[in-house]
C-alpha cells in the first residue's frame, strides 16, 4: 500500500503563518479601564514628582507675588533673602500638599486628556479629528483640567496658606484640618475660579503647544526608528517650549490666586467682589509679578513631565492610544 504524503504548503500558507508569528511577537495593545489606569498613573508620578522637587522655587515664587516689596531682589535674591529670615528648611514649606495636590491632579489632566482626546475621535471620526486636532488638543485639554482642578484646589489652598503664613501650621494634615474647622468646606475654593482662570489656559497652552512642536520635530525625525532616549530628549524639548507659553499665558491668574489665599475675604464679600478689587491693586504690571521665576519653573516642570510620562507610558506599555498628529 502506497505512503500518503503530506499535502505540500502553499506560499499563501508560508505567509499566513510568518503574519501570525509577527503578532504573536508584538506587544499586547491595551484598551479602557487598563489603558487610561496607566496614563492616569504616568501622570501623576510626572506631575508630584516635577512638582514636588521644584517646591522651594515655587515658595520663592510665591513669597515675591505676596510681598514684592519685601522680596523685590529677584529669584536669587529671594532664595538668599529666605535662608538667612528662615533658615534652609522654611524653603521647603508645602511640600506635602504640593506632593498628594499634583498627584491627584496629574492624574486627572493627564489620564483624562488622553479620555477625552480619545472621546473626540470617537465622536467626530478618526478623519476629521485629525484635520482639526488643534481644536481636539484644546477641548480635551480643558475638560480634563476642569476635573483635575477640583481634586487640586483644596490642597493648593492648603499650600498656599502654609507658604503665606508659615506659623499657620506643621504640614499637611494639621494645615488641611485648621481650614476645615475654623473656615469650613468653602474655605478651600475660594479660589477655585483664579485656578480654573489660571489652570485651564495653562493646560490648553501646555498640551497643543507640546503636540505642535514635537510633531514638528517628528516631521525630521522618522519616529518609528529614533531610540527611546531620542524620544525623551524630544519630549524635553517641546515640553521647555510649552512651558514657556504656558507660563506666560496664565501668570496673572497665578498672581491673582496666590493673593485670594492668603487671607480670609471680608464678611459678606463674594469671590468675584475679591478677585475684582486684587485685579485693580495690582495692574498688569503686578500680575506679573515673579514671572522670571515662574518661567524657570513652569519651563523646567513642563519638560520634566513630558519625559517622564512618555518614558512610564513606555515602560508601563501604555501604547493603545489613538494619535491624530502627523508625526
Amino acid at each position: 500500500m502506497a505512503a500518503t504524503l503530506p499535502p505540500k504548503s502553499t506560499g499563501s500558507d508560508k505567509l499566513d503563518a510568518a503574519v501570525q508569528t509577527i503578532r504573536a511577537n508584538e506587544p499586547q495593545k491595551l484598551s479602557g479601564l487598563s489603558l487610561y489606569s496607566r496614563f492616569a498613573f504616568a501622570g501623576a508620578v510626572c506631575c508630584s514628582v516635577t512638582h514636588g522637587a521644584l517646591t522651594p522655587v515655587d515658595v520663592v515664587k510665591t513669597r515675591i507675588q505676596l510681598d514684592p516689596v519685601t522680596y523685590n531682589r529677584g529669584l536669587v535674591g529671594g532664595f538668599r533673602q529666605v535662608i538667612a529670615n528662615e533658615g534652609a528648611g522654611a524653603l521647603l514649606t508645602g511640600v506635602g500638599p504640593t506632593f498628594a495636590g499634583y498627584f491627584l491632579q496629574g492624574a486627572f489632566k493627564f489620564g483624562g486628556y488622553e479620555f477625552f482626546k480619545q472621546q473626540s475621535i470617537n465622536y467626530l471620526g478618526y478623519e476629521t479629528a485629525s484635520n482639526n486636532r488643534t481644536a481636539v488638543y484644546l477641548v480635551s485639554s480643558a475638560f480634563a483640567e476642569f476635573f483635575a482642578d477640583i481634586a487640586l484646589c483644596p490642597l493648593e489652598a492648603t499650600r498656599i496658606r502654609l507658604v503665606s503664613e508659615p506659623t499657620f501650621a506643621n504640614g499637611l494634615v494639621s494645615g488641611f484640618g485648621k481650614i476645615l474647622s475654623n473656615e469650613g468646606v468653602g474655605a478651600f475654593y475660594s479660589g477655585f475660579g483664579p485656578i480654573l482662570f489660571k489652570q485651564v489656559p495653562y493646560t490648553m497652552a501646555k498640551f497643543v503647544v507640546y503636540e505642535k512642536v514635537a510633531e514638528a520635530i517628528y516631521g525630521r525625525v522618522d519616529k518609528n526608528t529614533a531610540s527611546d532616549g531620542t524620544k525623551t530628549m524630544i519630549n524635553l524639548g517641546s515640553g521647555l517650549i510649552a512651558g514657556f507659553a504656558a507660563a506666560l499665558v496664565s501668570q496673572p491668574a497665578d498672581t491673582m490666586l496666590s493673593k485670594i489665599n492668603k487671607t480670609k475675604g471680608l464678611p459678606g464679600e463674594g469671590t468675584t467682589s475679591r478677585l475684582i478689587k486684587i485685579a485693580k491693586e495690582l495692574g498688569f504690571r503686578g500680575s506679573y509679578a515673579g514671572v522670571g521665576a515662574r518661567l524657570f519653573m513652569v519651563g523646567t516642570l513642563t519638560a520634566g513631565q513630558f519625559a517622564i510620562y512618555g518614558d512610564i507610558k513606555r515602560v508601563l506599555g501604555a501604547t493603545g492610544g489613538v494619535e491624530i498628529a502627523n508625526k
